[in-house]
């Protein structure tokens, strides 16, 4: 999984999957879910990130992989 936030566009997207995005679905206002080909969650874009979540802090808990820290 990766978080990638694009502070140009205020727009936050979480990576769940590293097939393709097939389709996506709006499932809030400017809340987006793209499925692979399969029909499985691929990712989560947010607009307008900063105003619907805390972007301040992110907690990891109870992860069973290792994991990697980049900062811009």
């Amino acid at each position: 999984m990766k978080l990638n936030y694009y502070k140009d566009t205020d727009s936050l997207y979480i990576d769940l999957s590293s097939k393709p995005s097939a389709d996506t679905r709006e499932i809030s206002e400017g809340i987006a879910l793209d499925y692979d080909a399969d029909g499985n969650i691929a990712g989560i874009d947010i607009d307008n990130a900063s105003r619907k979540i805390d972007l301040r802090e992110i907690i990891l808990s109870k992860i069973p992989a290792e994991f990697e820290t980049l900062t811009a």
